[in-house]
C-alpha cells in the first residue's frame, strides 16, 4: 500500500479567460505541505488571496492525520496514549478507510503501517538490507480489529498500528476544496501531491484539464509524459502507480504498494490506476485498493460502483503497455 502518494497527476490548466468580457481574476497559490507540493487555482468573488488561511487548514489536519508529526492524534493513537480522542478529520477518515475496507475484502487497509514501516516505506527507521518477518507481523494487520468508539480507536492488539497516507492526502483536497466554498468560491482546481478536486469552470472558461502521466520508472519523479488527459469539473481525481517508489533487494524489485492480506509488496501487472469519484477522500482509497487487487477486480468493483470511474495502465504477456478503463470513463476522455 502506498506511504507517500507520488505525483502521478500533471495539471494541464489555462491560467488566462477567454478574450471575451472581462479577465476573469483567478488567483493561484503553490506552496509545500504533507510532504509534497499543492497548487490551488481559484475564482474568489472579491479577489482575496486565501492563502494564509489555506495553509493554516492544511496544519490543522496535518494534526490530525500525519504520522509524521508525534503530536498528531494518528500519531498519539499508534503510541496508545489513551488519553487522544478523535477529531472529525479522523472520524471522516475512518469512516472511509473501513468502508472501503470492506467492499475490497481488505486490499485497503489502515492497518498496515507495520507491514509498510517494515518494507522500508513508512514512517519507521528501518533500512531496506533484508526481508521483513512477515508471519509475525500478519496477527497485527486487520481493519476488523480496529473500532471507534465514544470518538476513542480501540484495538484488539497494542501492537496495531495506523497509517492514512493512502487516503489522507485525497481527503486533504476535499478540506481546502470545502474551505474555498466556504469563501464563496464556485470554481476551482485543488491539487496536493497530485491528488485533485475541481469545481466550476477553468480560466478557459472550460472544464478543468488534468494529465495522466505515463507510468515510466523513475524515483527521482522528473521524467513526466502524458499518457491521456481528462476534462473533469465537480469531482475528485487520484492516481496510484509502482513506477516511482520502489528499491532492488537481493535482485528482485519491491514496490511500496503492500498487500495488506499477504503482507508482501503488490507483483502483477498492472502499472498504475486513475480513479475519479464524488471526493478525493474516495478517489485516493480506491486507487491503492485497485493497485492492490489487480486489473479484472479493480474493473469489476469499479463498474458495480456508482459514480466512480477509473483509468488503468497495464502491461500485457508481452511487456507491451496497454490501456483499459471503466464504460463511463470515456465521457472525461479528451480526443
Amino acid at each position: 500500500m502506498k506511504i507517500l502518494k507520488i505525483l502521478s497527476l500533471c495539471l494541464v490548466v489555462g491560467f488566462f479567460s477567454a478574450c471575451t468580457g472581462k479577465p476573469k481574476e483567478y488567483i493561484t497559490n503553490i506552496g509545500r505541505i504533507h510532504g509534497t507540493f499543492y497548487r490551488i487555482v481559484y475564482l474568489q468573488p472579491e479577489n482575496i488571496d486565501l492563502q494564509e488561511k489555506i495553509e493554516a487548514r492544511m496544519r490543522e489536519f496535518e494534526l490530525s492525520l500525519s504520522t509524521f508529526n508525534p503530536q498528531s492524534v494518528i500519531s498519539r493513537i499508534n503510541q496508545n496514549d489513551t488519553s487522544v480522542v478523535a477529531d472529525y478529520f479522523f472520524e471522516t477518515m475512518f469512516a472511509m478507510a473501513q468502508q472501503v475496507s470492506k467492499h475490497t475484502d481488505g486490499a485497503f487497509d489502515i492497518t498496515v503501517a507495520p507491514l509498510v514501516n517494515a518494507w522500508g516505506f513508512g514512517f519507521g527507521e528501518r533500512e531496506r538490507a533484508e526481508f521483513p518477518d512477515v508471519e509475525a507481523i500478519l496477527p497485527f494487520i486487520g481493519f476488523d480489529k480496529i473500532r471507534l468508539k465514544n470518538r476513542r480507536l480501540m484495538k484488539d492488539d497494542p501492537r496495531i498500528m495506523l497509517d492514512a497516507n493512502a487516503i489522507a492526502k485525497g481527503y486533504s483536497a476535499d478540506v481546502i476544496a470545502q474551505l474555498l466554498e466556504e469563501h464563496g468560491v464556485e470554481h476551482y482546481m485543488v491539487e496536493i501531491g497530485g491528488e485533485v478536486k475541481t469545481k466550476g469552470l477553468s480560466p478557459r472558461g472550460k472544464k478543468w484539464r488534468v494529465g495522466i502521466n505515463k507510468p515510466i520508472p523513475d524515483e527521482t519523479g522528473a521524467i513526466s509524459e502524458i499518457q491521456a488527459v481528462i476534462a473533469i469539473s465537480g469531482v475528485g481525481v487520484a492516481t496510484s502507480g509502482n513506477y516511482r517508489q520502489f528499491y532492488y533487494l537481493d535482485g528482485k524489485k519491491f514496490s511500496h504498494t503492500i498487500d495488506p492480506r499477504t503482507g508482501f509488496p503488490v507483483s502483477h501487472n498492472l502499472l498504475s490506476v486513475t480513479v475519479i469519484a464524488p471526493t478525493t477522500m474516495q478517489a485516493d482509497a480506491y486507487a491503492t485498493a485497485f493497485m492492490v487487487l489487480g486489473k479484472e477486480r479493480a474493473l469489476e468493483i469499479c463498474e458495480a460502483m456508482p459514480k466512480m470511474d477509473c483509468f488503468l495502465i497495464y502491461s500485457d504477456e508481452n511487456g507491451i503497455e496497454r490501456v483499459v478503463y471503466s464504460s463511463g470513463f470515456a465521457k472525461y476522455l479528451v480526443q
